[in-house]
């Protein structure tokens, strides 16, 4: 009889095994919100702690160049749709906002006098009329759940039930958490979102409960709950977003760490990391526990670059913040003028163009399909994700649903390569622009010039030489700029691209820019010329030596922290240049340290040279040494940037003042 028994449990655990065999595979998809490229221990971080991302990295594909859009809502429209943002209009982070009404036209007709372009509006909702990822999944037999931050529709014929999900737990408006992160959320079931008015399905839960612990919480009941059918869980965590609402516990332990590379340091953002990667690790457990976690494709991924410009000195909108707010002084208490993150080696981050604000971490694990522990650099972003999921299951596509991603199924496989020439990523606002990436190749296209923001309206990078964006190469490469920038054009044709166009009713103002800009004005003011003469011509600042050492000086670079240097020069007969700085709280400069060096290549060629400036404390003076010994150096720009930011703290362009351009100064 025992034997028998045996027999009739084995042969049980073998149709249970053939049963998982033959059912379709688990969906999920674990989206951080505000994680920075280089915010885990798996991408490279050596400060934040994150033991289940890093050891999930092991078992999963890691991709070291894939794209999200610099803000979030883009980027959550274009994961649903499979379409760029250019197409489907949603183009900033307005998810939050009031639906426009039919027939509004996101290009407006007029603007300001004072504005040079006619700028497309952001749709701030994504159309009912998509075909999204999550009814594709609903029709093909998944339960479907969404479960945190939505960001896609105030309203609620825009919220996820009218999207596909049959599981729904979210709250609106929404850029943030509700309660700030901690219980009572003092979400409403009924009624009007709006301002501090959350409407929604989200419940209080004990007093001070995390909201990222509740969002684990409600994953674990949805996967256990459907563990005998397939599912799809759309998990979009509020975490590491603003507030930044912390468990001081945690922030604690991180205070005193310290970043062996120098680079990272918030003990906020660590604390709310470890949050998030014990949010990822219970849906992990649980999984492992059900026994599911072999039959489930997970995909991890951030929805835009890591946010290194808040909360800092000068941060224009902490300080509008009055001395007293809670908030303020809980972030200068544990973080001090830090920044939410650093995106090093990448410059700027979220809202931006750059590489900060769009390259994002991204994994997927399925066990005996993706191979665990591998690594590829395939440019691959969040329009790619709905056709791959759907290449994955078998599943054939909508022909009414447009798709701009193309699968990289074969990738995962290891089975073949991804089938695409070019990736574009569109974003009108802020520091607006269109940007291609062609191979090692990188070109953003500026519609307007802003010399205090970047160089010209062309900005060209090798990223396999440079993945700093250090070195704008427009200049020197007209014909691949060309190149790009038809593909620029070829993308806007097809997607439908809101373009700005010039303001008929633009005026600008003589009078402000005479104001702002005075004919006689010095465009070298606020250098101070040592051992040196200098003069400004033709669009340059000649500095011909007169004694030993000759530098510029300034006291006009008001900062506190390291800073980056941006010269563009020439030298006919180049040489080694340096740095050197003090700060409030020196009387003089010290003979040792504080100074680091550069070199000018020789040449009649512009040259751009970059120099990271370590500077701690509060910078009272900086002195920059030039190679004008033995021969004159010509300088077109000079500027000092925060770190891993566009927007310099002080910048001299020559080139714009003989062009009579105020931001010159």
């Amino acid at each position: 009889m025992k034997r028998y028994a045996i027999l009739l449990c084995s042969l049980l655990l073998a149709a249970a095994a053939v049963a998982a065999e033959a059912r379709q595979p688990n969906v999920i998809l674990f989206l951080v919100d505000d994680m920075g490229w280089m915010d885990c221990g798996a991408y490279g971080s050596k400060y934040y702690e994150t033991p289940r991302m890093d050891r999930f990295a092991q078992q999963a594909m890691r991709f070291t160049a894939a794209y999200a859009q610099p803000l979030c809502s883009p980027t959550r429209a274009s994961l649903l749709s499979g379409q760029y943002s250019a197409r489907h209009g949603i183009t900033s982070a307005s998810g939050h906002q009031p639906p426009q009404a039919p027939g509004h036209k996101f290009l407006p007709d007029v603007a300001p006098a004072n504005a040079p372009l006619l700028m497309p509006e952001s749709k701030n909702y994504l159309e009912p009329a998509q075909y999204t990822l999550a009814e594709a999944l609903h029709d093909a037999g998944y339960r479907t759940a969404h479960i945190g931050k939505w960001h896609l529709g105030l309203t609620q014929p825009h919220w996820p039930e009218q999207q596909g999900f049959d599981v729904a737990f979210h709250c609106h408006p929404d850029p943030g958490p509700p309660g700030e992160y901690f219980s009572p959320y003092g979400v409403l079931p009924t009624g009007e979102p709006r301002g501090k008015t959350r409407v929604g399905t989200i419940t209080d839960g004990p007093q001070g409960e995390y909201i990222v612990d509740r969002l684990a919480a409600e994953a674990e009941k949805f996967i256990t709950q459907n563990k005998d059918r397939p599912f799809f869980l759309n998990l979009w965590s509020y975490g590491v977003h603003g507030p930044w609402g912390h468990k001081e516990e945690y922030t604690k332990q991180f205070a005193g760490k310290k970043d062996p590379r120098g680079v990272q340091g918030n003990p906020i953002m660590a604390s709310m990391l470890r949050s998030v990667d014990e949010c990822f690790g219970r849906i992990l457990d649980t999984l492992d526990r059900l026994g599911l976690a072999e039959n489930t494709i997970i995909i991890f991924n951030s929805d835009n670059g890591g946010n290194c410009h808040s909360n800092t000195a000068e941060d224009g909108k902490a300080q509008k913040r009055k001395g007293d707010d809670p908030f303020i002084l809980n972030w200068r208490k544990w973080a001090g003028t830090q920044p939410p993150t650093v995106n090093t080696p990448l410059r700027d981050g979220k809202g931006t163009l750059y590489e900060g604000g769009t390259r994002v971490p991204l994994m997927w694990v399925w066990p005996g399909h993706i191979k665990p522990g591998a690594t590829s650099d395939v440019i691959v972003g969040h329009i790619d994700v709905y056709p791959t999921v759907l290449d994955l299951l078998g599943l054939a596509r909508n022909p009414q649903q447009k798709l701009d991603g193309v699968s990289y199924a074969p990738v995962l496989r290891g089975t073949g390569k991804l089938a695409r020439d070019a990736y574009f990523t569109w974003f009108p606002h802020l520091v607006p622009g269109v940007s291609v990436r062609q191979g090692d190749w990188k070109l953003i296209r500026r519609f307007s010039e802003r010399s205090d923001r970047y160089e010209g309206t062309r900005e060209l990078f090798n990223l396999r030489d440079d993945l700093g964006e250090t070195k704008n190469l427009a200049a020197q490469m007209p014909d691949k700029v060309r190149e790009l920038d038809a593909l620029i054009d070829a993308f806007v044709k097809d997607t439908g691209a809101l373009y700005p166009k010039p303001n008929p009713a633009y005026k600008p103002r003589p009078e402000a820019a005479a104001k702002a800009a005075p004919a006689n004005a010095d465009p070298a003011a606020g250098l101070v010329p040592k051992f040196c003469k200098i003069a400004v011509a033709a669009g340059a600042l000649r500095v011909e030596a007169d004694g030993r050492a000759p530098f510029l000086g300034t006291a006009q670079v008001k900062h506190a922290g390291p800073l980056t240097l941006k010269l563009r020069a020439r030298s006919a007969a180049g040489g080694e240049g340096k740095v050197q700085w003090k700060t409030t709280d020196q009387e003089e400069f010290t003979k040792e340290g504080q100074t680091v060096k550069f070199t000018l290549p020789a040449g009649a060629d512009w040259q751009d040279v970059t120099v990271a400036v370590p500077i701690k404390g509060s910078l009272q003076i900086v002195r920059l040494y030039l190679p004008a010994d033995k021969a004159p150096v010509e300088i077109e720009s000079i500027q000092y940037l925060p770190e891993n930011a566009a927007k310099p703290v002080r910048a001299w362009n020559f080139r714009a003042a003989q062009r009579g351009d105020p931001a010159a100064k």
